[in-house]
């Protein structure tokens, strides 16, 4: 007699189960009030398995922006090191919001249930991210100076981006073009009033 075999399906990877969350993210176009429970029941896993890859929804906002910045740093045009400081700048910021685009407004979501005020234990974490961020963002552009020009540099490359960011989030144009040449007005802008700046 043989024995009827149950077939089995192998648990979903940490990239399939944020995949998943954003899809139902996107469906419910609700991230405030995202449930590990739910995700847990989608993805047909015991939710102590979800918890021990992800401990909450902010865990799970933090792999997708950390998925954002391997985009961008991941090996792309190859000639990208001979092109202006400034078009290298574009090149690899534009690169994570590129990364994001795919779930604009669940991103926005995220990004807002982050800032939200009784959340405030969110945001010294938030203040070293964005200080990684635009020390990589530099250091993908080819920027090495040092000193007080670095300082300057960081300074004005960070208020760049959070501009860039509020406009990126309010835009609802394809591809969020309209941010984007905000982007490189706020580039162009600092290539020619900043001296010292993108000079070789």
């Amino acid at each position: 007699m043989n024995a009827t075999k149950k077939k089995t399906t192998a648990p979903l990877d940490a990239t399939e189960i944020l995949n998943t969350a954003l899809q139902m993210a996107d469906e419910q176009n609700n991230w405030y009030d995202f449930s590990l429970a739910d995700l847990a029941h989608r993805c047909d896993m015991p939710i102590n398995e979800i918890r021990h890859l992800y401990a909450d929804s902010n865990a799970i906002a933090n792999a997708w922006f950390q998925q954002a910045l391997e985009q961008m740093l991941s090996p792309g045009t190859e000639n990208v090191s001979e092109l202006p400081e400034k078009t290298r700048l574009e090149y690899f910021i534009w690169r994570w919001f590129e990364a994001l685009s795919p779930y604009h407004r669940v991103t926005t979501q995220m990004l807002g249930f982050k800032l939200h005020l009784p959340h405030i234990h969110h945001w010294l974490p938030m203040v070293f991210d964005l200080s990684r961020l635009v020390q990589l963002w530099r250091d993908a552009a080819g920027l090495r100076a040092g000193g007080r020009r670095r300082q300057i540099e960081e300074i004005a490359l960070t208020a760049i981006f959070l501009a860039t960011l509020r406009s990126w989030c309010r835009d609802e144009s394809p591809q969020q073009a309209e941010a984007h040449s905000k982007l490189l007005g706020m580039l162009e802008k600092a290539d020619r009033q900043t001296q010292f700046w993108f000079s070789d």
